[in-house]
């Protein structure tokens, strides 16, 4: 008799140690968490209330595979703007999550053997999804210098082998806050040309910078030919974590393909969120900004903070919600999280939940109100200084 489990690619997939260190803390009142990566304020009114009222409307039916065309069209006009080149309705694809669109991309383009190169550590699903397509996965890790993240770029560029079959780049990073540098970009894209990769852009922090209106994308230097998708997500830039809502930009040769894989995955994004979103890009420009403010303050308090604190190393993040630091002779960080639950109060995301490259550091989402980061680095020092 066979027993009933799952496959070898789902069975030895990483379990999340965020989950893990989260659940410890379950039950517990006066943990302050900052183990998730969202804020702690909810998404603005004008953008709930679009939502609601196409609920309360009916808008409760299919929509097209590929999502409502006026939202796609409101996708083109945002993208050309930013990006200062045109991007086409007829590329853009809405999906059921930012998340959904990693997949959606590593099922257009992988196949089982296939070689992925990514850049880490890194947002566990991103690597764990080529895995579970059977794709062999080869992280090149981003190291501090001088209170920074740098990527060794010939190291990359020697990973990228006429064997690789995708590179996803996650910038800026989740969880270090590492952006690519815009003078990396145009070497990278040559390279992926030069052996036929695909170049699969995570980027839905883009807008979350703390220097630039938005980090350096390789839609500009790419022609709609090129092996370039772009997968993006309203969770972040709108405060919109909890609406499961995103989108693509693919080459148009993909898009029937991209149909049938959406068909056969959701099929089909909510109406009443599409309706949501849409509003949310139209007018939440002032949105985007205030929350960039409010992150480069809470960015500035936390990492400034860690710094002053004994045995502590922190680089000064470029962008995302995530303060990456490490505590001198930490070689277990999911113990260490737990502790500082235990003793402490404090959740933070372990390294560990990154990668191996991420083991020995913590991550904090400062996200958060100024005087909840303050409260939670209060205890983060009563902590260090009990040990």
């Amino acid at each position: 008799m066979f027993a009933p489990t799952p496959r070898r690619e789902v069975q030895d997939l990483r379990l999340s140690k965020i989950r893990e260190v989260a659940n410890a803390g379950m039950g517990r009142d006066d943990i302050l968490t900052f183990w998730f990566g969202e804020g702690d304020r909810p998404t603005p009114q004008f953008i709930r209330k679009a939502a609601s009222d196409a609920l309360l409307a009916g808008r409760t039916y299919y929509t097209h595979n590929l999502g409502r065309p006026e939202l796609r069209e409101t996708l083109s006009r945002y993208l050309t703007g930013l990006h200062g080149v045109p991007i086409g309705a007829e590329r853009i694809a809405v999906t059921s999550a930012g998340v959904s669109a990693l997949m959606l991309a590593s099922q257009l383009v992988l196949s089982p053997g296939d070689r992925t190169v990514v850049v880490g550590p890194i947002w566990p699903n991103v690597v764990e999804i080529p895995k579970i397509l059977s794709s062999t996965v080869e992280v090149v890790p981003v190291e501090a210098a001088q209170g920074r993240w740098r990527l060794d770029l010939d190291r990359l560029m020697a990973a990228l082998t006429p064997e690789t079959k995708a590179l996803i780049l996650n910038s800026p990073n989740n969880p270090s806050g590492w952006m690519l540098p815009a003078e990396d970009r145009a070497a990278i894209l040559e390279r992926c040309r030069k052996y036929g990769i695909w170049l699969i852009g995570d980027d839905v922090y883009e807008r979350v910078t703390f220097d630039r209106p938005s980090a350096p994308s390789f839609l500009p230097l790419a022609t709609p030919e090129d092996r370039v998708i772009s997968t993006n997500s309203f969770s972040k830039s709108w405060r919109m974590t909890g609406w499961r809502l995103g989108w693509m930009v693919v080459p148009p040769a993909l898009m029937d393909g991209l149909g049938v894989l959406i068909e056969y995955n959701t099929s089909c994004a909510p109406d009443f969120i599409q309706e949501g979103a849409r509003v949310a890009v139209e007018q939440g420009e002032p949105v985007v900004a205030e929350l960039r403010a409010e992150l480069v303050a809470a960015r500035d308090q936390v990492v400034g903070t860690l710094r002053t604190l004994p045995g502590i190393e922190a680089p000064m993040p470029d962008g995302g919600l995530y303060a990456f630091f490490r505590v001198d002779g930490c070689t277990d960080s999911l113990a260490l999280a737990k502790d500082l639950i235990a003793r402490a109060g404090l959740g933070l995301a372990p390294g560990s939940a990154f990668g191996p490259e991420g083991e020995g550091w913590l991550r904090w989402c400062f996200a958060a109100r100024p005087e909840k980061n303050a409260a939670g680095l209060e205890r983060l020092a009563g902590y260090l200084k009990s040990r």
